[in-house]
């Protein structure tokens, strides 16, 4: 785990200092290096602070969301600062919510901060169960073309149980979605990933989508020529998704176990550059 800042001197300040930056408010980090092609860091959170997660940099997700998962998102009681880490919990815990039964809960996270450009880095370790779908991804905070797929989605990593060797990068747009089977998708081979902590990145420049894994680029996908919005929508501000779900469209397809629950996604940290 990352270390716990130990002095403050100008509460919240941030100092560049060559290839550093040095944030000074407890709970913020301590000498990050800044990516090469970038200047500054304009979020970060490393989950230093036990209890709930910040509320001025995160909201929850609540309900039964989307792509007919198992999961009802709580708002607070699935997720946790602790040692160092986020928690997201998944339980097969039948939770009463508002007079209704929930079989299975979980959570999910936005930031409440959108970006445009930039480089986002998220370091997790991801659980693996017969029904897992854990995912780092993010969303346009304006509809700017339509509803989904028409203003994109970028998943920077989702993880399927029932294929625990695999990690997968995606982006989605009208013209390139899974919808239509022609998914701009690429699946690395990560069998160490499940269990242990690696991160998880995002280059995103006017022109070009780059994965990368533990520092290494995996994946790219760039603006084709004379691209419109249909295949290209990603040129507006994008804000950043956690979450766990279990079972759905696509984690579900296998079926689910839930007596293999509870499990945790544990998140160290989330940085972005610009």
């Amino acid at each position: 785990m990352k270390p716990i800042a130990k002095y403050a001197v100008a509460i919240g300040a941030i100092v560049l200092i060559g290839a550093t930056v040095t944030t000074v408010a407890s709970g913020e980090p301590d000498n990050v290096a800044i990516p090469d092609g970038y200047t500054r860091m304009v979020f970060s959170d490393e989950f230093n602070t036990p209890g709930l997660p910040d509320s001025t940099k995160w909201a929850f997700e609540i309900g039964y969301v989307r792509n007919g998962e198992m999961q009802f998102y709580t708002e607070g009681t699935n997720a946790r600062c602790e040692g160092g880490v986020l928690v997201i919990e998944a339980r097969n815990d039948s939770a009463t919510i508002d007079g209704s039964v929930c079989p299975v809960t979980s959570a999910s996270l936005n930031t409440r901060q959108a970006w445009r450009y930039g480089y986002i880095e998220v370091r997790a370790k991801i659980p693996s169960f017969r029904g897992s779908w854990p995912a780092i991804w993010m969303m346009p905070q304006h509809s700017v073309y339509g509803a989904w797929p028409r203003s994109g989605e970028i998943d920077i990593m989702e993880h399927v149980g029932y294929a625990p060797r695999n990690i997968h990068f995606a982006a989605h747009s009208e013209r390139y979605n899974h919808m239509r089977g022609v998914q701009k998708n690429f699946v690395y081979e990560a069998p160490e990933a499940v269990g242990t902590f690696h991160t998880y990145a995002l280059k995103w420049t006017p022109s070009k989508l780059t994965w990368l894994y533990d520092g290494q680029e995996c994946h790219s996908l760039e603006r084709e020529e004379k691209a419109d919005w249909t295949s290209w929508p990603f040129d507006s501000d994008f804000y950043l998704i956690l979450n766990l779900a279990v079972g759905g469209g696509w984690g579900g397809q296998e079926g689910v176990d839930t007596g293999a629950l509870p499990q945790r996604y544990e998140i160290d940290y989330v940085r972005v550059f610009q």
